[in-house]
Protein backbone atom coordinates (compact mmCIF):
# COMPACT_ATOMS: atom_id res chain seq x y z
CA UNK A 1 0.00 0.00 0.00
CA UNK A 2 1.05 3.54 -0.64
CA UNK A 3 2.01 5.61 2.37
CA UNK A 4 1.19 9.24 3.07
CA UNK A 5 -1.75 9.52 0.61
CA UNK A 6 -4.37 10.52 3.20
CA UNK A 7 -4.65 14.08 4.54
CA UNK A 8 -3.95 14.79 8.20
CA UNK A 9 -6.97 14.19 10.44
CA UNK A 10 -7.96 16.78 13.04
CA UNK A 11 -10.34 15.11 15.52
CA UNK A 12 -11.11 18.44 17.24
CA UNK A 13 -11.53 20.83 14.32
CA UNK A 14 -13.29 24.03 15.37
CA UNK A 15 -16.39 25.19 13.50
CA UNK A 16 -17.09 28.93 13.31
CA UNK A 17 -20.34 30.54 12.18
CA UNK A 18 -20.25 34.31 11.60
CA UNK A 19 -17.06 34.57 13.65
CA UNK A 20 -18.48 32.70 16.66
CA UNK A 21 -17.22 29.33 17.82
CA UNK A 22 -20.04 26.80 17.38
CA UNK A 23 -18.73 23.26 17.94
CA UNK A 24 -15.90 20.82 17.34
CA UNK A 25 -15.96 18.06 14.74
CA UNK A 26 -13.51 15.73 13.04
CA UNK A 27 -12.20 17.13 9.75
CA UNK A 28 -9.24 17.31 7.41
CA UNK A 29 -8.71 21.01 8.22
CA UNK A 30 -8.14 22.54 11.68
CA UNK A 31 -10.87 25.23 11.32
CA UNK A 32 -14.15 25.34 9.39
CA UNK A 33 -15.95 28.62 8.65
CA UNK A 34 -19.63 28.23 7.72
CA UNK A 35 -22.42 30.71 7.01
CA UNK A 36 -25.33 28.57 8.24
CA UNK A 37 -25.54 25.75 10.74
CA UNK A 38 -28.42 23.93 12.44
CA UNK A 39 -28.60 26.54 15.23
CA UNK A 40 -29.34 29.36 12.80
CA UNK A 41 -31.11 27.54 9.96
CA UNK A 42 -34.85 28.42 9.73
CA UNK A 43 -35.84 24.77 9.29
CA UNK A 44 -34.41 23.83 12.68
CA UNK A 45 -35.27 27.03 14.55
CA UNK A 46 -38.89 27.16 13.35
CA UNK A 47 -38.56 30.73 12.11
CA UNK A 48 -39.37 31.01 8.45
CA UNK A 49 -38.22 34.14 6.69
CA UNK A 50 -39.19 35.04 3.17
CA UNK A 51 -36.55 37.21 1.58
CA UNK A 52 -38.36 39.38 -0.93
CA UNK A 53 -35.87 40.48 -3.56
CA UNK A 54 -37.34 43.15 -5.81
CA UNK A 55 -40.94 42.04 -5.24
CA UNK A 56 -40.47 38.45 -6.42
CA UNK A 57 -42.95 37.10 -3.86
CA UNK A 58 -45.60 39.63 -4.89
CA UNK A 59 -45.09 38.81 -8.57
CA UNK A 60 -45.39 35.10 -7.80
CA UNK A 61 -48.64 35.62 -5.87
CA UNK A 62 -50.09 37.71 -8.74
CA UNK A 63 -49.08 35.08 -11.28
CA UNK A 64 -50.65 32.36 -9.14
CA UNK A 65 -53.92 34.30 -8.84
CA UNK A 66 -53.99 34.88 -12.59
CA UNK A 67 -53.35 31.21 -13.27
CA UNK A 68 -56.18 30.17 -10.93
CA UNK A 69 -58.54 32.60 -12.70
CA UNK A 70 -57.50 31.23 -16.09
CA UNK A 71 -58.02 27.65 -14.90
CA UNK A 72 -61.53 28.51 -13.72
CA UNK A 73 -62.49 30.22 -16.98
CA UNK A 74 -60.93 27.48 -19.07
CA UNK A 75 -62.97 24.84 -17.21
CA UNK A 76 -66.13 26.83 -17.87
CA UNK A 77 -65.24 27.24 -21.56
CA UNK A 78 -64.47 23.53 -21.89
CA UNK A 79 -67.88 22.67 -20.45
CA UNK A 80 -69.61 25.09 -22.85
CA UNK A 81 -67.74 23.65 -25.84
CA UNK A 82 -68.64 20.12 -24.75
CA UNK A 83 -72.34 21.08 -24.57
CA UNK A 84 -72.19 22.75 -27.99
CA UNK A 85 -70.55 19.70 -29.56
CA UNK A 86 -73.14 17.44 -27.99
CA UNK A 87 -76.05 19.51 -29.38
CA UNK A 88 -74.41 19.60 -32.81
CA UNK A 89 -73.98 15.82 -32.76
CA UNK A 90 -77.63 15.37 -31.74
CA UNK A 91 -78.75 17.73 -34.50
CA UNK A 92 -76.67 15.89 -37.13
CA UNK A 93 -78.00 12.54 -35.93
CA UNK A 94 -81.58 13.76 -36.39
CA UNK A 95 -80.89 14.93 -39.95
CA UNK A 96 -79.15 11.70 -40.96
CA UNK A 97 -81.90 9.46 -39.65
CA UNK A 98 -83.83 8.46 -42.76
CA UNK A 99 -87.56 8.91 -42.62
CA UNK A 100 -89.63 5.82 -43.17
CA UNK A 101 -89.91 5.56 -46.94
CA UNK A 102 -92.67 3.50 -48.53
CA UNK A 103 -91.45 0.29 -50.09
CA UNK A 104 -91.41 0.40 -53.92
CA UNK A 105 -94.36 -1.41 -55.48
CA UNK A 106 -93.55 -4.07 -58.06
Amino acid sequence: MRKDIHPQWYPDAKVFCNGQFVMTVGAAVPELHVEVWSGTHPFYTGQQRIVDTEGQVERFVKRLERREGVAFTSKRKKAERRRERQTIVEFVDEEETPAAKPAPAE
